[in-house]
């Protein structure tokens, strides 16, 4: 809530590696939304690998740790009883990011907040989805391992008040357009984890949410490449970047700019990869069309596998004989032969 009093006093001047970040997120979210038309299936195969990474990923950050398999198995659906707490809290994972992942969810509120964190601890013995109901403080360790107060969230009393604004603030300031939606979202998450709003999975409740407020604001570059794998990779700094920007939060005095700048610069990486991710898929379906565009209007009426590869270099016999057999199922050549004495024929008129 604190981060949303005065947005033009807190982030009306966004540093310059941060703009360049933002640049690359927005770049690559333009040219994502041209693939669904140009590479049919790239998506929804690299959300498929996402999911598992990213629920995998955000347990660990909390130290939740199954072994590879297991975890696998758990993530999949395929575990009839879970094993131990870990298990428990690992299928909690799953099944909050599944939640949020859904198109029919509603917009964020209250009710979305309290289902997500319920999912979280649903099948632990800790109840979830309950606000918080005793004192809180955030601990940390000085480097002669002594414990020392970091930080306090609002008081019991406060957090209702404090969540109902935080998402009303959040939801208007998006409205205006006036800041970058992917900045809101962070200060969000921010104010978010500065509440406190439950005793405990707090951390992993704002990585749930994360890709599901960004996929509401136009982002959905989270849902094909793990932006929890991005976090997990530097998991320790941006942990501080997340603790520094608390400090001074309760007198609205607090620098976003630490979190803001790790949770972007982890964002741009996520781009960097869906964009090298596309990039060679596109090559290799340039490819398959080359073929495709050679059989179909310049090879002759009849043609072997030596004709195609001369007129088609660079491109490997693999690619072309993948192509060849997905024209003859569409029922567009035939072959007659096998081997290199195989010859190729068109059926239709081109």
């Amino acid at each position: 809530m604190k981060s949303f009093e005065d947005l033009d006093s807190l982030i009306g001047s966004v540093p310059f590696d941060v703009v360049a970040d933002l640049r690359v997120v927005d770049t690559v979210r333009g040219s994502a939304g041209l693939l669904p038309d140009v590479l049919p299936g790239l998506l929804s195969s690299l959300r498929d690998r996402a999911r598992p990474v990213s629920i995998e990923s955000s347990a660990a950050l909390d130290g939740i740790v199954v072994p590879r398999r297991r975890a696998a198995a758990v993530i999949a659906g395929d575990v009839e009883r879970l094993q131990g707490r870990e298990e428990q809290e690992l299928a909690g994972c799953r099944d909050a990011f599944d939640h949020v992942a859904r198109e029919d969810r509603g917009p964020l509120d209250v009710d979305l907040v309290l289902d997500v964190h319920r999912l979280l601890l649903a099948r632990t013995p800790m109840p979830g989805g309950r606000l918080r109901r005793v004192e809180s403080v955030v601990l940390d360790r000085d480097p002669r391992a002594a414990r020392v107060k970091r930080f306090t969230p609002v008081a019991v009393a406060d957090v209702p008040q404090h969540l109902d604004e935080l998402i009303a603030r959040y939801r208007g300031a998006l409205t205006t357009g006036r800041h970058h939606p992917v900045l809101l979202t962070g200060l969000f998450v921010l104010d978010l984890v500065a509440i406190r709003p439950f005793t405990t999975a707090n951390g992993r409740l704002a990585r749930a949410l994360t890709p599901g407020l960004l996929h509401d604001a136009g982002y959905d570059v989270a849902r094909y490449v793990s932006l929890d794998a991005a976090i997990a990779r530097s998991a320790e700094a941006h942990a501080a970047a997340l603790l520094d920007s608390t400090a001074d939060w309760q007198d609205a005095r607090h620098d976003p700019w630490p979190w803001l700048r790790s949770l972007v610069r982890a964002l741009a990486d996520c781009s960097d990869e869906l964009a090298s991710l596309v990039a060679t898929a596109r090559s290799g379906r340039s490819k398959q069309e080359r073929v495709r565009t050679y059989v179909l209007h310049h090879a002759g009426r009849s043609f072997r596998m030596s004709d195609a590869r001369t007129a088609l270099p660079g491109v490997s016999d693999q690619t072309i004989r993948l192509v060849l057999g997905e024209l003859r199922n569409d029922g567009l050549v035939e072959v007659d032969g096998v081997g290199r004495s195989a010859t190729w024929s068109t059926v239709r008129t081109r």
